[in-house]
Order: structure tokens, then sequence, then C-alpha cells
């Protein structure tokens, strides 16, 4: 088998198979990106690259149907919701070209010795990007979109699993007529991104991916000087601190999790309720997610493997001693029953574990104290929710949360130019709004004698 292919999830058929790509595609990405960075970036204005961003923002509408058909069959998306993400990358898309002049704007500076001085945001060169299957389009639309109209180009490596939404995204960035070099997908190897990072024409890396991924490219990026942005895994918490609309915070508890069949990084995986709420909310919570239909409300995991993986998970926090509320952890080829365990402790492997999945954890809590202590417990810092009819009390306790990222109210809160990222395990470096835009940015100085 090929190693980039589309193999539908719900059938296990392959559809598709694509080769790697050879040395010489390799060499050819490298030497093309960089010439255009050259003759194209720094020969056009951020507005000129702007207006081609404003036109993939309108090719990505145009085409959402076309395009969520692709990834419903790569990677198991429901419909609806493949088309969605669609949309959503246009609207980053729209969101970087609408603020991009603002945004890279020259930063006046206050000087102690009054000399005119500002910072000049520019791009410095081809950046390499390492993308995952479980949001094939958003991704990497708020990875490239930024690094292009700030005067990067870009060197695409999709996941193995996305190879037609690979090849769709590289045609949609040419129709919009950013030029060849500017963005070029390539199907690489692991030995040939080490390549690629090694080469003095690539200038930085940004991964979305796992912790092991990460710690990879991390420490590539590291022997070579190059700058790197990492956006991996996340067990994020939804705290339920006090409600008088118990049915509003159970919704959006299983929109949290469920979202994307549970297979999204900042998806609310560890559910905590305090104690004088818990009985009813978790009465609620767990009729919902028995309540959730395949094909309407999820779709088939992602592949065999992270059914496999999830299966294997939840088996052990079974053996160790938590219960299993509701579900089966018995999939059916690659179609997993949603599904809720409780009675975890700090002992089972469980506690420290991001499940990416349709699987949620509940934990009873009595004190705010002991929300933020467990919050704090995970090695992940990616993003929170917390439900709190008192505003103030919520903001306190995500003040002391080691977190990204605090939703306060409801879960979804990402917005296209609402900045994004985490910290411990989940990575480090913000992508959307302006401080996406200029992580690769040379923030150049410029000082002038008189």
């Amino acid at each position: 088998m090929a190693n980039f292919a589309v193999i539908n999830p719900a059938s296990g058929e392959t559809l598709a198979e694509y080769p790697e790509a050879t040395a010489a595609e390799v060499e050819a990405a490298l030497a093309q990106t960089q010439q255009t960075y050259r003759e194209w970036s720094r020969n056009t204005t951020v507005a000129e690259r702007a207006a081609l961003a404003a036109r993939l923002a309108a090719l990505f509408d145009e085409r959402k149907d076309e395009l969520g058909a692709i990834i419903n069959r790569e990677m198991g998306k429901p419909l609806d919701q493949a088309i969605g993400e669609a949309e959503f990358s246009g609207a980053i898309a729209a969101a970087f070209a609408n603020n991009a002049e603002q945004w890279l704007a020259d930063e006046p500076l206050e000087v102690e010795d009054g000399l005119k001085s500002f910072f000049r945001f520019q791009g410095i060169g081809v950046i390499l990007g390492i993308m995952p299957w479980n949001y094939p389009y958003y991704q990497v639309a708020r990875f490239a979109v930024p690094n292009l109209i700030l005067g990067n180009t870009v060197i695409l490596k999709h996941a193995s699993q996305c190879p037609e939404s690979a090849l769709a995204l590289q045609q949609l960035f040419l129709d919009a007529g950013f030029p060849e070099g500017a963005y070029v997908n390539v199907f690489a190897s692991h030995e040939q991104l080490s390549t690629m990072i090694a080469d003095d024409r690539v200038q930085g890396v940004s991964l979305t991916g796992s912790e092991r991924a990460g710690a990879i490219v991390a420490e590539q990026a590291g022997k070579h000087l190059k700058k790197c942005v990492l956006e991996l895994g996340g067990s994020d918490v939804f705290l339920v601190l006090d409600t008088a609309d118990l049915d509003h915070a159970v919704e959006h508890a299983v929109g949290g999790r469920m979202e994307n069949t549970g297979q999204a990084c900042n998806g609310s995986k560890r559910i905590v309720v305090m104690d004088h709420l818990y009985d009813a909310f978790s009465q609620k919570f767990l009729e919902a997610i028995g309540g959730q239909s395949y094909g309407e409300h999820f779709g088939p995991m992602s592949s065999a493997g992270a059914t496999k993986t999830l299966t294997g998970q939840v088996s052990s926090a079974l053996e160790q001693g938590a219960s299993l509320l509701v579900g089966d952890n018995s999939p059916d080829g690659n179609v997993y029953t949603p599904s809720v365990i409780g009675d975890v402790t700090p002992a089972m492997d469980v506690y420290s574990q991001e499940l990416f999945g349709p699987v949620a954890q509940l934990y009873r809590v009595s004190s705010d104290e002991e929300a933020i202590e467990l919050a704090n417990s995970s090695p992940y810092g990616l993003g929170s929710v917390i439900i709190c009819d008192d505003l103030d009390r919520a903001e306190r306790v995500g003040n002391q949360l080691d977190v990204g990222m605090v939703f306060i109210g409801a879960a979804g809160l990402e917005g296209a130019d609402v900045p994004f990222g985490g910290v411990k395990k989940s990575g480090y470096g913000r992508e959307l709004g302006k401080v996406g835009m200029l992580e690769f940015a040379n923030k150049k100085l410029f000082r002038f004698a008189g």
C-alpha cells in the first residue's frame, strides 16, 4: 500500500493511492518556493497578497460541497460538518485578507533617545507546514494564509490519509492567483521532512499533530536553529461550577465532546462538575451522550488505527478500575459508540492521557480549588470551558488554569480571527489573529539618526 492513500473509514475500502515524493520532487519544492520568495514575495505588497487571499476565501465557499465530500471519504467527517469546515476555512482566509494591512502596519516604538524607530513586519522565507488529518482544510488555512500574506512561501506536507484534500488545497491556492512556488504540496516521508528541516532554504516549521511528532520536529528544528510553532494534543476540562440552566451546560458539554466525532485537540474531554449539580447533570449528560446517532451527530473514527488506540485506552482504564457509565467500548468496524467513563483516579493511565474519540471522562468535585487542581493535573494545557452564572468567579477560576484558552459560558467560542494555542505539552506559539500572523515574521527594526 502506498504511504498516501484514501481509505474510507466507514467501509475500510481503499479508494485511491498516491506515490511518495521522489528526492527530485523534494528538491524541486525547495528550489521553487525559495525562488518564489525572492522574486514574488519581495516584489508584491501586503495589499496585493491579501487580495489573493480574499479570492481564496471565495473559492472555499464556491467549492465547499466538493471539498466536503473529499474529507468525508478521507477521514469520515459527517458531510454537513465537512462542508462547514470548508466554509470556516474560507472565513479564516477572509479574516486575514481583511485585517492584514492593519495587523502588518509599521509599529512605532517610543524610545528614550527620541530617534524615529519602528518595527516593520516582513516574511522570512520558506516555511514548512506539517498538517493533521482531523481538520484537513481548517488547519492548513490558518497556517498557510497568514504566511503567504506576510510574504513567506509554503511547503505543505499533509497527513498520509489526506492526499486528495491536499491536492485540492494546492489547486485552490493556484486558482486564487498565487504563483507557482508560493504554496507547494509534497507527499513527503518522515526522512524527507528531516531533510527539508535541515535545509538552509527552510526558515521555519509549523506542526499540528501529536505530542510525539511535535517533540521530534522541535528537536530537529532546534538543532538547525529554525523557529517552530507546535499545536499538539489536549485534554481540555469543561468545568460546571454553578448554573441555573443545566440544559445549556449539558448541551455544550455534549457539543464540546462530540465535535468531529470527538477528534478535536481542544475538545471537552474531561467533564468536571461541582458536587451540588453532579447528580442532575450526570443523568442528563449520560442520556444525551447515549442518544447520539451515527450519521447525524457523529461519523466513523478516522481510521482502524485510531479506533484500536481508543479502544485500548478505554479497556486499560476499565481494567484499572474505571467505570463505563454509557457505551460499550465494542466498535463495529470504525464506528465507536459514544461513551462516558467515571471513577477515574490519578493512579490510572487514562488520568493523564488524551482520548481522541467520542469518550468523555466525568468527574465530581466539591470546591473551586479541587476543580482547579484537577484541571491543572493534566500534562496538557490547550483550552477550557467554564460554566458559571457568576462571571467574576468564572474569570477568577480561569485565571488559575494552566491553559492557553478559557471559554466562559459556552463551548465552541473559536473564531476566524481569534488566536488559538496552548501551553505545557499542548505546544507553543499561536495561530489565527494578529499574534498568529506574526509567528513567522521578521520583526525588522528601523532607526533613523535624526
